[in-house]
């Protein structure tokens, strides 16, 4: 089945098709999950992708009556959550959320820069809210793969493009939409658009080799023993145990802090500063962008309740963890609602 906006189903007898509540409440329901992460590609926010698909159904109720039937109703809602989310990049201060600090070296030894209000960063995306990818692959004309395009890297990746450059490539390149197909949605000719997918492959292939980041092998048994390894030295708080799991040229992020490392041995050096600031850790696996995630709950010294301290997502590879992504306070513990996980664990560790 092709993500582009063809026929899906039909509206009813009528020259007309009228959308009563039932049949928009089941159109909604239809499209829900895979407009959510439409919004979240385009915005890099989780939450702001939950207020956007609001938005498009508010908006699609209301302007029902312009719905001839002869089209797809899924492609008219994508064009009206396309337009809501470029709307809502324009009213933004800044156009796009960030995993690092643009051009800033990796830190050596103790974190020293501190967390980055200022800046808007980078949002984990749940697996439980993902679509259903069975009946929902990309087109034949789509350059991505489902599982490659819902990763941390390529949404980091497609924020550094313009808004209009970035809806571009989510529709051709993601989606499979045709070009006359997203110029029809965006408006324009074919020929902008496809000099705006040129555009943005380009400013790509800047950043990540053939355009594109690395490719991620699909989950295999080894995988699940590095997370069962994860889990277990952080329950037994060895830190010996987890630096071990790194690969050798592994990169450790810790949004909102603008510190980040690169390497076993700097990841190994800043762990050593703030692995002692907890009397224990209780580790909660989960899911995030496709990669195998952690929730971390911490018990301070001297304080009985474990709370949420950090949210991490794992990027293995080779047998070892290559990248890992590491979600700490005040952004973390904010997330963990998302997740469907409490701020505070209820059960104190076996």
């Amino acid at each position: 089945m092709t993500d582009a906006p063809g026929p899906l189903e039909p509206l009813g007898p009528t020259d007309r098709p009228i959308l009563d509540r039932p049949v928009f409440e089941r159109l909604t329901m239809a499209h829900r999950r895979e407009l959510k992460l439409h919004c979240y590609r385009m915005m890099g926010s989780l939450h702001e992708a939950d207020d956007l698909v609001q938005e498009t159904f508010l908006n699609a109720w209301r302007g029902r009556a312009q719905f001839d039937g002869r089209g797809s109703p899924r492609g008219w809602l994508y064009t009206i959550a396309t337009n809501a989310c470029l709307n809502a990049i324009k009213a933004r201060v800044t156009a796009h959320r960030v995993l690092e600090q643009p051009d800033r070296p990796p830190t050596e030894g103790r974190a020293a820069a501190g967390p980055a209000a200022e800046l808007s960063w980078l949002e984990p995306y749940p697996d439980v809210e993902l679509p259903d990818f069975v009946d929902g692959e990309p087109g034949p004309e789509a350059r991505y793969e489902t599982s490659e395009a819902i990763r941390l890297a390529f949404v980091a990746a497609i924020q550094l493009l313009p808004p209009r450059q970035r809806a571009s490539l989510l529709l051709c390149d993601v989606l499979g939409w045709s070009a006359a197909e997203t110029a029809q949605l965006l408006g324009g000719s074919t020929a902008s658009i496809n000099s705006a997918l040129q555009r943005a492959r380009a400013t790509l292939a800047r950043h990540y080799p053939a355009g594109r980041p690395l490719q991620r092998s699909q989950p295999n048994p080894e995988e699940g023993l590095l997370l069962e390894r994860y889990i277990s030295a952080w329950r037994a708080a060895n830190l010996d145990g987890f630096i071990a799991l790194l690969r050798e040229d592994a990169t450790y992020h810790m949004p909102p802090w603008l510190d980040w490392y690169h390497g076993r041995p700097a990841i190994r050096g800043f762990f050593d500063t703030v692995w002692g600031n907890f009397a224990g850790y209780f580790p909660v696996t989960t899911r995030a962008n496709g990669l195998p995630a952690v929730a971390i709950y911490a018990r301070r010294h001297q304080e009985p309740e474990w709370r949420a301290q950090s949210l991490h997502v794992i990027e293995p590879a080779d047998g070892g963890i290559a990248s890992l992504t590491v979600y700490v306070g005040p952004l973390g513990p904010d997330l963990f609602a998302a997740f469907g996980l409490p701020t505070v664990w209820p059960e104190p560790e076996a």
